[in-house]
């Protein structure tokens, strides 16, 4: 198959993310004593595009940076790991977006964004891209960036005859226009519920109940429950459950995204669904027992 029949084009954020490693995460009003930190090169579409170049797709990203250090490094990581990032605008009135994560004990984390240049995108930014849009065979969306945005990027790849992915993190009620462009539907338990407004057990039993219930939206949904695996469902009636592969957990940050990445590559590379799971189970476990990488240094 050839290099553009595969190609996953990802339009969504870039982060500059600062790691921090703690005994636990702070409640409110507490100061935590850390022991360490590191950069890390993140945001979802950011890692998403890394990780369907890592998957064997070729991936492309249409996205915004700002005029900045951060900015800087974040387009020199793309050219790294071979993301074509010729959509990648540089946003002079914004700085780049940013985040900042705290490790506990367990390698469980929470997070806090600051979205930046990434709010800018918008469909000036798809038509600008026309020519990836063209060749995409998988467009991957997240939460990110402007719902206005996600929409006028799903309108041209689907007229493209591309497909396209949803990755509806972080949860947020989305639109009608969108939902109705989307092939496949991603999320966790939290967005699960938010979306079909009923409580999700993290388990794969309640993951494979809340596939279902969100065909209502979308014609195949998956949804992953951590460490107990992916379920997957779509209108047809099929329905897959994977039990997660079991690591030595070293950090569970961006492991999501590394999932959807090589789940995307796999489809662009058009693996059966059932394969394109494995593949992606693989990719997510293989990160999670993997130690996080220190970006390269500001200045």
């Amino acid at each position: 198959m050839s290099r553009m029949a595969s190609l996953v084009t990802v339009f969504g954020s870039l982060h500059y993310d600062i790691t921090v490693d703690a005994p636990d995460r702070p409640r409110k009003g507490e100061t935590v004593a850390g022991r360490s930190w590191l950069p890390k090169c993140g945001g979802k579409g950011g890692n998403q595009a890394v990780a369907a170049a890592r998957a064997g797709a070729a991936a492309a990203i249409i996205g915004a940076v700002g005029n900045d250090d951060f900015g800087r490094v974040l387009i020199d990581n793309l050219d790294r790991k071979m993301v074509d990032r010729r959509f990648v605008r540089t946003e002079p009135a914004a700085g780049s977006g940013m985040s900042v994560a705290i490790f506990d004990n367990e390698g469980d984390y929470g997070a806090v964004i600051v979205s930046g240049a990434n709010l800018t995108l918008s469909g000036d930014d798809v038509a600008a891209a026309h020519e990836v849009i063209a060749r995409t065979s998988v467009l991957l969306l997240q939460n990110e960036v402007p719902d206005a945005a996600n929409v006028a990027a799903a309108r041209a790849v689907k007229e493209a005859g591309g497909r396209v992915v949803l990755n509806a993190a972080p949860a947020r009620k989305l639109c009608q226009e969108l939902i109705s462009l989307v092939d496949i539907l991603v999320v966790n338990a939290i967005e699960a519920e938010m979306l079909g407004g009923t409580p999700v057990i993290e388990t794969l039993q309640g993951a494979a109940s809340a596939a279902s219930s969100l065909l209502a939206l979308c014609p195949a949904v998956v949804v992953t429950a951590g460490g107990d695996g992916v379920a997957f469902a779509d209108r047809e009636g099929q329905m897959i459950e994977i039990a997660a592969i079991k690591v030595r957990v070293e950090s569970t940050h961006g492991a999501g995204d590394e999932f959807v990445g090589a789940l995307a590559a796999a489809l662009a590379l058009e693996e059966p669904i059932k394969s394109a799971l494995d593949a992606a189970n693989e990719a997510a476990a293989l990160l999670v027992g993997t130690p996080l990488v220190e970006a390269p240094a500001i200045g």
